[in-house]
């Protein structure tokens, strides 16, 4: 597709990010880093309903957080079940796009000075961006018309939003895919996986958890979405080990080994990875990224019934040090029988630059945006 042509003058950035979960927000969190790192003069403009905080707690420097329902993806019964029922239902509300609302959206990025979208991995970023006349950019390890025709049964008739979407995401002026990658395209750029930078040290992380030296440190972790523990209790069988559980209390709490922190609070993801022994928890993009990154142990619980875990599983036992763990094992507890074989296996040093990184200077490179 003939590429659009960009003002140089202006260095203002619209970004429209998939409200599914938070690792698509975590993957274009580590992008915009890494592209402020390039150039402090870029400004985002970020279309998404993930919760500003998390922006603000994950980007350097300043943005304008515009709250809008961008995607549906996928509705989520809980961190591990899809309702498709109710994605189906959402879907034939939202698709396909209200022409309106897309042409009300075009003159905002226009109005802001937006040189061009970058999309992860909502399409309706494309279409704005088509209708504004300006370049689009669509950063993505899967695209949702891949998950839906890969759910497509009498059940779940999305057939229809298959092709729509395919039609919008051929339309993208520029392609980024990030390993590990669902379904590999004629992309202009494929990297490595993409995650958020380390800030502190895994000493620092420690000594302000208040994790004694010496004792092993274990991440529970099942994403940005909600999950109720039931073997709490048990953990603390484990004494020679501490586990520390984002989403675990509504505030900071120290229960014998036990740290629960709310799901917002003042650790940022990667440091809490980067200071642990190992980490049990749902296999998703972002997680993982930052996992291969630290090089430490994952148990990680696939996800049977969604089709991007074969994915992430596969990469898992080719690229990292990893022990699967069942949905059923993980809810009753049985993976601490499985613990002290997860925390024998070595970590992996990595030397390879980040994912973000390539994402950046490609995406600077192309569209004209300089140090």
């Amino acid at each position: 597709m003939k590429k659009s042509k960009v003002n140089p003058a202006d260095n203002s950035i619209a970004f429209f990010i998939s409200p599914h979960g938070y690792g698509h927000a975590a993957r274009a969190c580590a992008v915009m880093a890494a592209m402020r790192e390039l150039n402090s003069s870029i400004r985002f403009e970020i279309f998404t309903t993930i919760p500003q905080w998390f922006f603000e707690q994950s980007i350097p420097g300043t943005f304008t957080y515009h709250s809008l329902l961008t995607d549906i993806g996928i509705v989520q019964e809980s961190p591990l079940r899809e309702d498709l029922p109710e994605t189906l239902c959402r879907l034939e509300k939202f698709l396909p796009y209200d022409q309106s609302q897309i042409a009300s959206l075009s003159k905002e990025v226009n109005r802001l000075k937006c040189r061009f979208i970058i999309c992860d991995i909502s399409p309706m970023g494309i279409a704005v961006a088509q209708k504004a006349g300006i370049p689009s950019v669509l950063v993505e390890n899967f695209t949702w018309d891949w998950v839906y025709g890969n759910y497509v049964s009498t059940d779940f008739p999305t057939d229809k939003f298959v092709d729509y979407l395919r039609k919008i995401y051929n339309c993208a002026d520029y392609h980024i895919q990030a390993e590990p990658v669902c379904s590999y395209q004629d992309a202009d750029l494929c990297t490595v996986p993409i995650s958020r930078q380390v800030r502190y040290t895994s000493m620092q992380v420690r000594q302000k958890l208040g994790v004694p030296d010496g004792v092993k440190l274990v991440l529970i972790t099942m994403g940005g979405i909600p999950e109720r523990y039931m073997f709490l209790d048990s953990l603390a069988h484990q004494s020679d080990t501490y586990f520390v559980i984002p989403g675990g209390s509504q505030t900071m709490q120290l229960f014998d080994n036990l740290v629960l922190l709310p799901r917002h609070s003042d650790f940022f993801h990667p440091d809490l990875i980067n200071a642990c022994d190992a980490v049990i928890g749902k296999l998703g993009y972002s997680t993982l990224a930052e996992i291969y990154h630290a090089g430490v142990p994952y148990g990680y619980i696939p996800r049977s019934t969604f089709k991007e875990s074969e994915v992430l599983e596969a990469f898992v036992k080719i690229h990292m040090n990893g022990h699967a763990i069942s949905e059923s094992q993980f809810q009753e507890g049985g993976w601490m029988s499985s613990l002290p074989e997860i925390l024998a296996l070595p970590e992996i040093k990595r030397n390879n630059a980040n994912g973000a990184e390539e994402a950046a200077q490609f995406i600077c490179k192309e569209l004209s945006i300089k140090p």
